[in-house]
């Protein structure tokens, strides 16, 4: 399953990096004004109109690719196994801090340790 959900993602992202670069390439609507003078898109490889249709469905084709490996690429993540239901599973709890206790020679109910602790509490 593994194996299939990599080559489902990588059809994904080259459809993706084909998307960007034919959009990227292609030209706007008014574009095609120059070509209505003579400006030399009739002698190109396609013809006039014909390397916007070679795009344009080539873009198409590209996008229904793009939006089914979408699909069953969440399709596929929804049904994968889970080991448990929490998020992280492997962490180590920490135990919590203890509060320190009297330094050596002061006793535990000294005022002098009670006063040294308020002191920085503000009010």
């Amino acid at each position: 399953m593994d194996y299939f959900f990599s080559t489902i993602l990588m059809v994904h992202v080259v459809a993706a990096l084909g998307i960007i670069g034919l959009v990227l390439v292609q030209h706007g609507k008014g574009a095609d004004m120059g070509a209505a003078f003579g400006s030399g898109a009739s002698g190109s490889l396609f013809g006039a109109t014909g390397s916007a249709n070679f795009l344009s469905r080539t873009t198409a084709v590209l996008a229904v690719i793009f939006f089914l490996t979408s699909l069953s690429l969440a399709y596929l993540a929804s049904n994968s196994s889970r080991t448990s239901g929490s998020v992280m599973p492997d962490t180590v709890q920490s135990p919590p801090a203890s509060t320190p206790g009297p330094a050596a020679g002061e006793s535990p109910g000294s005022p002098v340790d009670s006063d040294s602790r308020t002191k920085d509490i503000p009010r």
